[in-house]
């Protein structure tokens, strides 16, 4: 809130020298009352009164210094592990950011957004981890290879993953990607296609991207169905990637019947390779995704894909670092969302258009 200055008519902000000089205290109890700081030794009386005059003067804390008292900067960061071009064109990822956002918010916290290329990672991460920059962080499409995540665990600072790494206690919060893939691919085997292929979302030291991979190779495999590693092409977070990958497939004889793409924003680029070469989608190629971006229903065909639960990964994911921020134990280490199969035109499916389909989820009954 500010004040008008009775000599200059301009406003200005009001500051906690204020707040002491109208309680009577010092800047430091005003500081040690308003940001709750515990263990002090400061009576009831006092506080109330710091409290009052600081509601009476509509006194708004600094948010500086209150980090310089609490050790908090109620920050959290956001950690994309990628190029800025491979972000820029992830549709996915703005409905996590939007969902993080409003729930960040919530908790009285704010949003930092940084991007961590590979060989920068974990300088990157410790700097901001050590210089108190942010309180938490939220790793967005782990890597096998990111070293940095140790460096933060040997120092205990709170870290999220929205991901997951196999074999590490990492607090996380994901997807069955490997079953989600599995349902994806068994419903194109169900529809009668037999030469599959398959475009990752991404490169395989993603985990996402090896986990879809196995659960294309599943289900081709529990149809007695072969899998071949020269149907198989590594997508890169872009419609390009799946551009040229379509492409590569598109000079093999014969061409697939039908192709898994790991991502719709790939898929997209892959759906126009198709159309360029003179093929209709799906009478001669049918195609599945893996995502349901918004757009996956507007394009044409429209895409039979995976519906993954941006907002829920989003929300469990902040909320359990909130937890972890404020010293508590969350009652689950790592935290598996349902997906669904979003079932449209692009596949040759006779079944009603958006009807869904919940992917298995039932671990057992995944092959390992």
């Amino acid at each position: 809130m500010r004040d008008t200055d009775k000599e200059s008519g301009t406003s200005r902000r009001v500051t906690s020298k204020d707040v002491a000089k109208q309680a009577g205290v010092s800047r430091t109890t005003v500081s040690l009352v308003l940001n709750k700081v515990e263990g002090t030794q400061i009576s009831g009386e006092t506080r109330q009164r710091v409290i009052q005059a600081a509601t009476d003067l509509g006194y708004v804390p600094e948010a500086a210094a209150q980090a310089l008292v609490s050790r908090r900067s109620h920050f959290i960061g956001l950690i994309l592990t990628r190029s800025p071009h491979h972000i820029a064109t992830d549709a996915f990822l703005t409905q996590i950011m939007h969902s993080l956002i409003k729930r960040v918010r919530k908790s009285g916290m704010r949003l930092l957004i940084d991007i961590v290329e590979e060989k920068h990672n974990r300088e990157t991460y410790l700097e901001l981890a050590k210089g108190r920059r942010i309180d938490g962080i939220l790793i967005s499409g782990p890597r096998y290879d990111d070293q940095a995540l140790e460096a933060l665990r040997e120092i205990s600072f709170p870290m999220v993953l929205m991901g997951d790494i196999p074999g590490e206690d990492y607090y996380s919060v994901d997807v069955d990607n490997r079953a989600a893939a599995r349902c994806a691919v068994e419903h194109l085997i169900e529809l009668g296609y037999t030469r599959i292929a398959c475009i990752t979302n991404a490169p395989l030291s993603y985990t996402a991207a090896g986990a879809r991979l196995a659960g294309y190779r599943q289900a081709l495999e529990a149809s007695n169905l072969p899998y071949d590693e020269n149907l198989v092409r590594y997508g890169d977070f872009d419609p390009q990637s799946g551009y040229d990958c379509m492409k590569s497939l598109l000079d093999m004889t014969p061409v697939p019947s039908a192709v898994f793409v790991a991502s719709d924003v790939v898929a997209f680029g892959a759906m126009r390779a198709i159309r360029e070469q003179g093929l209709n989608i799906p009478a001669d190629i049918a195609v599945v995704g893996f995502d349901d971006v918004p757009f996956a229903c507007y394009i044409d065909p429209p895409l039979t894909t995976v519906r993954l639960p941006a907002a829920d990964l989003a929300y469990k994911a902040s909320d359990m670092l909130i937890q972890l921020i404020q010293g508590e134990e969350p009652p689950e280490r790592k935290i598996l969302l349902g997906t669904q199969l979003i079932t449209r035109a692009s596949c040759g499916s006779s079944e009603p258009d958006n009807q869904q389909r919940r992917a298995n989820l039932d671990r057992s009954e995944v092959k390992d």
